[in-house]
């Protein structure tokens, strides 16, 4: 049986037992927050329950490494969408320990696209027209080096409104215990 089929087959039985009524919630966000993690499978239940979430109290925001690599991306296009649209007022940056981008091995990244079939000319393309493939790949050297760096894009960025607060933190994937390395309150106390 192929992966769809099973797929939908349980989500069939998901529907017609109505299991989603123990999930359903407003679009808005009730916390008001947005979270930028890593897209690791350790954080996906973990997180949120090591941050006392239920389905609907913030919108997270997905990627390798919970690090902006440019200022324009997709990423940093859904926080400005959290935070007009939907009236978010504080953005958790979450990187954590045993990260797989910690000291990412670009090059060796890159040479595995020759093995998966992607042309030398496709390369080369991209990189004649100006995308840097070292700098869109790269990773850091420690998760709070990566937590850090959205942290200031994120703080930086000309459409993010001052009154947004922005904070970083580390989780560990094993125990969800979080460690603060900035926490962001513009001179007010929470």
């Amino acid at each position: 049986m192929s992966l769809i089929h099973n797929l939908m087959e349980y989500n069939r039985t998901f529907v017609d037992e109505k299991q989603y009524e123990s999930y359903l919630t407003d679009k808005l966000p009730t916390k008001k927050m947005a979270i930028l993690t890593c897209m690791d499978t350790r954080l996906v239940e973990l997180l949120p329950k090591a941050l006392n979430m239920r389905n609907g109290d913030a919108k997270i925001i997905k990627n390798a490494g919970a690090i902006l690599t440019q200022p324009f991306g997709s990423a940093m296009r859904s926080l400005l969408v959290a935070v007009y649209e939907m009236g978010i007022q504080d953005i958790l940056v979450i990187g954590h320990h045993g990260c797989g981008m910690t000291n990412l091995d670009t090059k060796g990244l890159m040479s595995k696209f020759a093995e998966r079939g992607i042309p030398e000319l496709a390369v080369q393309t991209l990189e004649n027209s100006g995308i840097r493939l070292d700098k869109f790949l790269r990773g850091f050297k420690s998760p709070e080096e990566g937590v850090m760096h959205s942290v200031r894009m994120i703080r930086n960025h000309p459409l993010m409104p001052k009154d947004v607060r922005v904070h970083g933190l580390i989780i560990h994937p094993e125990t969800g215990e979080l460690e603060v390395i900035v926490e962001d309150y513009q001179g007010d106390e929470a």
